[in-house]
């Protein structure tokens, strides 16, 4: 059994081709899809953050809404850029999310990715300390955002509070328990795998690496997951961790499918340059579904996976972007034993 679920950027563009227009269009598109999703049997909705964009960008009220109207899937973030992130706050924002939704927040962060502005985490407030650059930044937030997440209490209380504490220090309330073991962290190459497992997070891992060996995107991502599992292991840590990787995934089963995505079939993967450093991207999945079946057990990065997250073109409106879903959810999966 493979967890799989959808991924969304959130765009949303004012064009007449486009179905979401607006932010208001694309948060409330958002949660139908999730919705949808959990009635065609998926298991996840996962939602990226990106700011100074046309794009999702404050998760938390989406991922309330999207637990008080779903029952079971696992909604979480595809990722939360630590650099912008006071993290008490959001150690606040991420328990309420998740006792709204009954424990099934599936929080994905990271340092950060290319942004649409110039160290916009300076408009937040946010500054590196001497010395440290914004990923190191990003990092330390990490740090205490994940032992915010234990529970332990901290701050001092008040002698004459206005309303009565509970005895000894005090922790940021409401607190989620179990959250912790629920947080991953977006890792983009071999290395930060390896980090990524020495801090006890599970592992999301994308349709890009900041690195490249030459090898298949595939390969060389499922060496990731095994450096992963490998330093987990060395770390000592007590509970098996989860690990996701993201494919854009369209069995072409009509005319619609054929008109957006039918000359994909061709598709490979890409060699790039990404802030400096070259990076390698993974094909997309596109053909009739016996040959996208065939690609897919093929692929040795979702073998290793427990979790697929399907990147979903949601400009194209909930309904298609629900067909996409059943169809690998319903066709594709258990053709591969995946249900």
């Amino acid at each position: 059994m493979k967890h799989i679920g959808f991924l969304s950027f959130g765009h949303w563009t004012p064009h007449a081709s486009s179905s979401t227009r607006s932010a208001a269009d694309t948060l409330l598109q958002s949660i139908e899809l999730a919705v949808a999703a959990e009635e065609l049997g998926a298991d996840g909705a996962y939602f990226r953050v990106h700011h100074f964009a046309r794009q999702l960008a404050s998760p938390f009220p989406l991922l309330a809404a999207v637990g008080a109207r779903t029952s079971r899937i696992e909604i979480g973030t595809g990722v939360i850029d630590m650099r912008y992130e006071n993290p008490a706050y959001m150690t606040e924002d991420a328990g309420a999310a998740d006792l709204i939704a009954g424990g099934r927040l599936q929080l994905g962060i990271s340092r950060g990715s290319p942004e649409q502005v110039i160290d916009g985490w300076r408009h937040f407030g946010h500054e590196p300390r001497d010395g440290e650059s914004d990923a190191d930044m990003a990092r330390r937030r990490t740090a205490r955002f994940l032992e915010l997440l234990e529970g332990e209490g901290f701050a001092e209380p008040n002698p004459r509070p206005m309303f009565p504490n509970p005895p000894g220090l005090l922790r940021l309330e409401p607190w989620s328990q179990g959250l912790r073991d629920r947080i991953w962290w977006g890792a983009g190459s071999r290395a930060t795998a390896e980090w990524t497992a020495r801090q006890g997070m599970n592992l999301m891992s994308s349709t890009l690496l900041t690195e490249d060996t030459g090898v298949p995107f595939h390969q060389l991502q499922a060496e990731q997951i095994q450096m992963f599992r490998d330093a987990w292991r060395e770390a000592g840590h007590t509970r098996e961790p989860r690990v996701s990787v993201s494919r854009s995934i369209f069995p072409i089963t009509d005319d619609r499918d054929r008109a957006y995505f039918g000359m994909e079939r061709f598709s490979t993967d890409q060699v790039g340059n990404l802030e400096g450093g070259q990076a390698r991207f993974g094909k997309t999945y596109a053909g009739e579904i016996d040959e996208i079946v065939e690609d897919l057990a093929a692929d040795t990065a979702v073998a290793a996976a427990d979790t697929l997250l399907l990147t979903v073109p949601n400009q194209l409106g909930v309904d298609y972007n629900a067909h996409v879903i059943e169809n690998v959810v319903r066709h594709v999966a258990p053709a591969l034993g995946w249900r």
